[in-house]
């Protein structure tokens, strides 16, 4: 069994910062890939960014030259800098799995408040 654990999220200014994280506990095996998505109420939830085990991390538009993606074997992190209101979303971190006899699996943590004001 494996789950994610999120903390970091909160309150911040606009132009402040964050620092999100994700604990992937259980039974672990290699980790491919790791990542964030944000979801707003009434909206699809949205990439916004990734990384592979061995590193090439990728961003979406909004979040390329403001947020930087990094991880080590169970934890990922999320730095966001620069913050807008429009960055105000519940964010979800997930982690695809590869295990030898059943193959890929995609898991995802609890979910973490971002709440940024003017």
């Amino acid at each position: 069994q494996v789950y994610l654990v999120e903390s970091g999220g909160g309150l911040a200014q606009a132009g402040k910062s964050l620092n999100l994280s994700c604990e992937v506990r259980g039974n672990i095996y290699p980790i491919n890939i790791m990542g964030w998505h944000r979801q707003v109420p009434g909206k699809q939830r949205e990439l916004v960014a990734s990384i592979a085990r061995g590193g090439s991390p990728l961003y979406a538009d909004s979040a390329k030259g403001r947020f930087t993606i990094t991880r080590d074997k169970n934890t990922l992190w999320l730095q966001m800098n620069s913050l807008k209101p429009e960055d105000t979303a519940v964010y979800y971190c997930y982690a695809e799995l590869s295990f030898p006899e059943s193959g890929t699996y995609t898991y995802w943590g609890q979910g973490t408040q971002v709440t940024v004001s003017s």
